[in-house]
């Protein structure tokens, strides 16, 4: 499967008004991209693509809430409309919940699940024939460690990246088995700086926080702009969701007892906030729209793990100089051999 150089591409970024979305748009642009950007928020899409324009890039916007087919079906149509194709479609689109499962309302917890996985599917539908028009293409869905591996207050959210998981191996294989050359990948990122967690509502009693260490968007939006151009099926944006989904995959209940311990007190900040605070859970909430959030101060502009993974001819350097070292160690360790 190849796909084509960033340069030539069109590309879709759904949920595009902030955080990670937002960031990406951006990077696509300045790679020479033709971007489509859709969000519900239409100020922080014109921001964005004045941004954009303003830098040379190019770049339309189309107004859509993802729990609509239509209108994202609108997002799609528009860029083959504008562009004449589309090659590349990013989902980033997603709300967040902070709640113990009791606290979390019917229409809460459904709600969650349309935006962030219900969205997620009518992304795909809306750009495979597209896709399968042009003759290959790629589908990259952002989803989470938590599409692994679930945290405490986040029942909903979880439940919808655990779902974007499942729907994504069910249609890799079924491109697969048809012989389609369309590449699916699955983005989890760590803790990233973005709006998320000042837009996210709350029933914990203060402003909420990512499990530490937080990255930077740039982090994600490097990975998603990789498997642009190379078929990639799953993608850890951080090192350390690289850590927590190791250590699940090791023991689940090892994991639990962390999660237990120190899963609660590590997602919250000591600023006091109510749950009639403003949120985006409905309706956008559109002074957020930055790439950045509220942690730039102490988020990691640089993954180590993720440089390594995008750099495949390093990461061979690297593991081959390890190999060396540890036999140099070993060798030496065990003395001076007889003749």
């Amino acid at each position: 499967m190849k796909l084509k150089p960033i340069k030539e591409q069109v590309v879709v970024v759904c949920g595009a008004s902030s955080g990670i979305g937002r960031e990406t748009a951006l990077r696509f642009a300045k790679r020479g991209a033709k971007v489509v950007v859709s969000a519900r928020g239409e100020q922080g899409l014109r921001t964005l693509v004045e941004e954009i324009r303003r830098d040379g890039g190019e770049a339309v916007s189309v107004v859509a809430d993802v729990t609509d087919f239509a209108q994202v079906k609108a997002v799609a149509d528009r860029a083959v409309q504008e562009y004449g194709r589309l090659d590349t479609w990013v989902h980033a689109a997603a709300v967040l919940l902070y709640a113990l499962f009791e606290d979390t309302t019917p229409e809460e917890f459904k709600h969650v699940i349309n935006v962030n996985l219900v969205g997620q599917a009518y992304g795909a539908m809306a750009a495979l024939p597209h896709l399968r028009r042009e003759g290959r293409g790629a589908l990259i869905h952002i989803s989470s460690v938590e599409a692994k591996r679930s945290f405490p207050y986040h029942s909903a959210y979880a439940s919808s990246k655990h779902g974007i998981d499942g729907f994504l191996e069910t249609l890799r294989v079924e491109l697969r088995h048809e012989g389609v050359p369309i590449s699916v990948t699955q983005v989890m990122p760590a803790t990233i700086n973005t709006p998320l967690f000042s837009t996210a509502r709350t029933k914990i009693g203060v402003k909420p926080v990512g499990a530490p260490p937080i990255y930077q968007p740039g982090t994600v939006a490097n990975v998603i702009l990789y498997a642009a151009e190379h078929p990639t099926r799953d993608i850890i944006a951080g090192g350390s969701g690289k850590g927590i989904l190791s250590t699940q995959r090791m023991s689940p209940r090892f994991m639990d007892a962390v999660m237990s311990r120190v899963g609660f007190r590590g997602q919250k900040t000591t600023e006091p906030k109510s749950e009639d605070a403003p949120d985006n859970l409905y309706v956008p909430i559109e002074e957020y729209d930055t790439s950045e959030g509220d942690f730039s101060r102490w988020a990691l502009r640089r993954s180590l793990y993720n440089w390594l993974e995008t750099h495949p001819k390093a990461r061979r350097t690297a593991l081959l100089g390890t190999v060396a070292a540890a036999a140099a160690l070993g060798t030496r360790a065990g003395g001076k051999p007889e003749s």
